[in-house]
């Protein structure tokens, strides 16, 4: 365990709160939920993308949420990451962190991470470079031209490295890796930014059988010192690495539970997995 890991779950065990990042505010987890979201809802033209709907997640958990096109799923995370504004309703960063009144760059600063289905890597840098240009440090031009890396930087890289299993290729251009590797570096770019929560978009789609069995694995080590909510559409995935699911229909919350029961559940069968993701 590295000493950045010992130092945020030290914080965490003796405080209340979760570590975090730099200057931010501290992150009232003390009730041991991260995210609270109530009546929430965004209209698009007289279309409600979300419907009044209640979603909490607990402080380092992984959540799944499943739903059919449409059901909200994108619309929900762009609220929380202050790219979509609603019509109505709170969404909460902890107890005392009002996402609403924040602006997106904002949200980003206090902890929350987002990665859309698309890998968006720098190619024609190396892998040990694209996670430096993702640390939260100054983005001003002369900072970035004249700074070098700090020992904790260096060992904060390293560390996320080896969480993602790209050490041996911290040398290598990110756009001769395959497309699973991609997507881990990605994760990779998020977590040397230091988020409490993860939101992670189809984590899995075109990856290779073996590429989404370490996806699992890696995602599944992220949660407890990481919240993770990963949208995901294949079901025998989302099985593998869910203890709690919730499933999303036409703007709300249709059932919530772990994978047996929403597979079980009436309404479930009906609306979604009856259908071709």
């Amino acid at each position: 365990m590295s000493k950045f890991t010992e130092q945020m779950q030290a914080y965490r065990y003796n405080t209340g709160f979760a570590l975090p990042p730099y200057n931010s505010p501290p992150i009232d987890v003390s009730h041991n939920i991260i995210l609270y979201i109530e009546g929430l809802t965004v209209s698009f033209d007289g279309f409600r993308a979300l419907n009044d709907l209640n979603l909490y997640i607990n402080d380092g958990e992984l959540r799944c949420l499943i739903g059919a096109n449409g059901a909200g799923k994108t619309t929900l995370m762009d609220v929380i990451t202050g790219k979509t504004r609603c019509d109505q309703g709170t969404v909460y960063f902890g107890q005392t962190i009002n996402l609403l009144a924040h602006t997106e760059p904002e949200i980003a600063e206090l902890g929350i991470g987002r990665k859309f289905q698309k890998p968006t890597v720098f190619e024609a840098q190396s892998v040990f470079a694209n996670l430096e240009l993702s640390l939260r440090t100054s983005k001003r031009v002369w900072h970035t031209l004249l700074a070098s890396l700090s020992p904790v930087e260096r060992d904060r890289i390293d560390d996320v490295l080896d969480i993602i299993g790209l050490a041996a290729q911290r040398d290598m251009l990110a756009g001769a890796l395959s497309h699973g590797q991609k997507q881990w570096l990605e994760i990779g770019m998020l977590l040397v930014s230091e988020p409490r929560l993860l939101l992670i978009d189809e984590p899995v789609a075109g990856m290779t059988a073996q590429e989404t069995e370490r996806t699992a694995e890696l995602l599944t080590s992220l949660a407890g010192d990481h919240t993770v909510v990963v949208v995901e559409h294949d079901m025998e995935f989302v099985r593998s690495i869910a203890r709690t699911v919730t499933v999303l229909h036409q703007g709300t919350v249709l059932a919530e539970g772990t994978m047996d029961y929403v597979q079980n559940h009436p309404e479930v069968i009906e609306v979604y997995l009856g259908e071709a993701p």
